[in-house]
């Protein structure tokens, strides 16, 4: 069977190799399948591009989130038309799966990890089975008593990631923006999660289990990507790289036994409470650069409230024993959590600045569906999912009755403003700036409405 596996376009700032379908591209073809890859992000494809490129396949694959929903249901229904077979995967169809069905009109749903499941459901399509007995697999058919797929329990019986297809080395917009070397690729060292922060979807996708790669083939990987692809930089994209203490230590430990000459970062979080000086400094000696942690708030009652499970002590301590053992850092902050005031906006800022983070990123609220708040606030939402100009985290999706809309909006880009301009800031920045960087650099500083001529709501109180 030819398989087309799809990213769709829409608008990012963050354009990196899509780990989730280079897994299932190893999958499916050990399984003996041909399977083209489109990225539609990368290449920046129109919808028509797309389709065309995909016409000869038998069966179109689409990852899916929340926030380019729109896109993916423009390309199902246009693979529909054509009388294509569409599978769905990915966090938003996971977390709502029959309203996705209905309104796609997509055939299939792959939920949660995809590896297994895709290969047993093409198999089934081939030999015209029941495709509603494959675990892990929902239709409008079977739905209301659909067969769960247990969770993959050795991450080592995964094939790597096709690295081939989707090469590090043709993506240039990392996360993080401004990074120490390219190319640079992204890599996950464990799945899941064990916490419950009421804002994000791990819980609800992951049920919470966590589980670990062993450190040796995560090691044999990077070397595999310097190897191969003369990557320079990792970005660990786990969840909790480092809640595992033996786990992250061995890692560190095989990197520097086997003088691997690689720069690395944590730019989707670590947490302040899982790290101390010893382990920093290991952290360094094999090539760690850049940490980052999720902050959130720093009013102790937020934090609370979204059950964060941190206080402002340990991501304090944890910042400045980060920068002590001279590792840069940044700070997520969420603004528009539950209780938020135009004061603890302010406090947030003044905590990023009298901590001496190197970055800061100030994000806006966004109650993205399979979230806990999702499911305390989903009918209260100032946002349309299908609003095709929506950008996620850069949109005022939910307004506490604590504080205005138009404040709201404009202290994103009033704070990222009062914090990036700052010396220290900007040679954070400027240390390890490229000028193939600067498209996306601006590009950010207009969406988050940083500069003051980008700035509509400057005024607004």
């Amino acid at each position: 069977m030819k398989i087309a596996l799809i990213r769709p376009n829409y608008h990012s700032h963050i354009v990196t190799p899509p780990l989730g379908l280079g897994y299932l591209l190893s999958a499916l073809k050990n399984a003996g399948h041909e399977v083209i890859f489109i990225d539609g992000l990368n290449m920046k494809l129109s919808d028509e591009d797309i389709v065309e490129r995909a016409k000869d396949c038998n069966l179109i694959g689409i990852t899916v989130l929340s926030a380019f929903y729109v896109p993916a249901k423009r390309l199902t229904k246009q693979f529909k038309e054509l009388g294509k077979k569409v599978v769905l995967g990915g966090v938003h169809p996971t977390v709502m799966p029959v309203p996705t069905l209905r309104d796609t009109g997509a055939d299939y749903i792959v939920m949660g990890e995809g590896e297994i499941t895709i290969v047993e459901l093409v198999k089934a399509i081939e030999n015209k089975e029941d495709v509603n007995r494959v675990p892990g697999v929902v239709t409008l058919q079977n739905y209301d008593n659909y067969s769960v797929r247990d969770f993959i329990s050795n991450l080592d019986d995964i094939a790597w990631p096709d690295w081939k297809v989707v090469d590090p080395r043709n993506y240039k917009e990392p996360h993080g923006a401004i990074i120490k070397n390219f190319p640079v690729a992204p890599v996950m060292t464990t799945r899941g999660c064990p916490y419950n922060c009421s804002f994000c979807v791990s819980p609800q996708f992951w049920q919470k289990k966590f589980r670990l790669r062993s450190p040796k083939n995560v090691v044999d990987e990077i070397e595999y990507l310097i190897k191969e692809f003369g990557v320079k930089e990792i970005h660990f994209e786990d969840d909790n790289l480092t809640l595992v203490r033996a786990h992250i230590e061995e890692i560190c430990n095989l990197v520097i036994s086997r003088n691997l000459n690689i720069s690395w970062a944590t730019p989707n979080g670590i947490r302040a409470d899982r790290v101390d000086e010893e382990l920093l400094r290991l952290m360094k000696r094999a090539g760690c650069y850049y940490v980052v942690f999720g902050v959130e708030s720093a009013n102790e009652s937020i934090l609370k409230t979204i059950d964060k499970k941190e206080s402002l002590d340990d991501i304090k301590k944890a910042i400045a024993t980060a920068k002590k053992v001279g590792l840069m850092t940044q700070g997520f902050f969420i603004f528009g959590l539950p209780g938020e005031t135009e004061e603890t906006i302010k406090n947030s800022l003044r905590f990023a600045k009298e901590s001496k983070l190197s970055r800061a990123h100030f994000m806006l609220l966004d109650i993205v569906p399979g979230s806990r708040l999702w499911g305390e606030h989903k009918d209260e939402l100032s946002y349309d999912i299908e609003n095709d100009d929506y950008l996620s985290y850069q949109e005022v999706t939910w307004i506490p009755p604590t504080i205005t809309k138009d404040a709201l909006k404009a202290w994103q880009g009033r704070a990222i403003r009062k914090f990036l301009f700052h010396p220290r800031s900007l040679y954070s920045l400027l240390k390890y700036f490229r000028l193939w960087q600067l498209e996306n650099v601006l590009s950010r500083l207009k969406d988050y409405r940083v500069l003051s001529f980008f700035d509509k709501n400057k005024k607004s109180k």
